[in-house]
């Protein structure tokens, strides 16, 4: 990347942090930290559909952002941070209330909603299709609040869009939507660095994960004894070198022993 085609993010262009997310992320923990940890650069909120998101980072409108996967991993990279529960949105008053969790089979009698912004991925949801998609899930969820159908989407937006009159339950086996910080591979600057150490919860004290040099590999290790070789060390038996050392010389010593004894005169009575 040449000078004039640096990213207006970058330190020497604009000393700024520019975060995109989507519905369902609250990004106001790591907004906090950010803004403690870093006072002089500015961080500023993009909030975009899911949609919306990998076309905002790939353009540059945004250094990094909080997208639901998956996304093109051979532009983007991405740290998968959580999967949600998905659940299934009713009113409050359905016989699904009544329960802890619920099957798609149990969802087989029911019409279930597919917005045109669905974040789950399926063709189509358990259940009768709607004779008509909503446009958005806000438009579902005024749907289920009039009582002509039900609503299937991952737990935060099912707590972003909560009313008073309607309840959600968990659908334990329907496609899982997850989470991850994101940005353009060759755009990670310092300051994307710093972002994921804020997201993965490193000090202050503690490395970004830029590059730096290792220390010596014997740095950390505990120096080795050298043996004693003086006049009063102790031989193991075993462990001598040359031709006098090791098990032969050893055998040898003992061969000789025994034939010293042999050739011993005998005692005359």
């Amino acid at each position: 990347m040449t000078g004039s085609e640096a990213s207006p993010s970058s330190p020497q262009a604009a000393p700024s942090f520019r975060l995109a997310y989507v519905p369902g992320v609250t990004p106001s923990k790591w907004v906090r930290i950010w803004n403690e940890r870093f006072p002089d650069i500015p961080l500023t909120l993009h909030s975009v559909t899911a949609a919306q998101a990998p076309e905002l980072l790939r353009e540059g409108g945004a250094d990094a952002g909080f997208v639901r996967l998956p996304v093109d991993r051979t532009f983007f990279s991405a740290i998968p941070l959580y999967t949600e529960t998905t659940v299934v949105v009713v009113p409050k008053d359905h016989v699904i209330a009544a329960v802890e969790e619920v099957t798609a089979e149990d969802l087989a009698d029911e019409v279930v909603f597919h917005p045109l912004d669905d974040v789950l991925g399926w063709e189509r949801p358990p259940g009768e299709p709607a004779f008509e998609r909503p446009a958005t899930t806000a438009d579902a969820v005024e749907l289920v609040a009039a009582g002509v159908g039900l609503l299937v989407v991952p737990q935060s937006l099912a707590r972003l869009h909560h009313r008073k009159d309607l309840t959600y339950r968990t659908l334990v086996d329907a496609p899982q939507s997850s989470i991850a910080l994101s940005w353009p591979e060759e755009a990670t600057t310092d300051l994307v660095e710093d972002f994921i150490g804020v997201v993965r919860g490193r000090t202050v004290n503690s490395t970004r994960g830029r590059t730096t040099s290792q220390p010596p590999a014997t740095t950390d290790q505990p120096k080795r004894k050298r043996p004693d070789t003086g006049a009063g060390a102790r031989r193991q038996p075993g462990t001598g070198t040359g031709t006098g050392g090791g098990r032969r010389g050893g055998a040898k010593g003992a061969k000789g022993a025994k034939g010293a004894r042999r050739g011993k005169p005998r005692r005359r009575s």
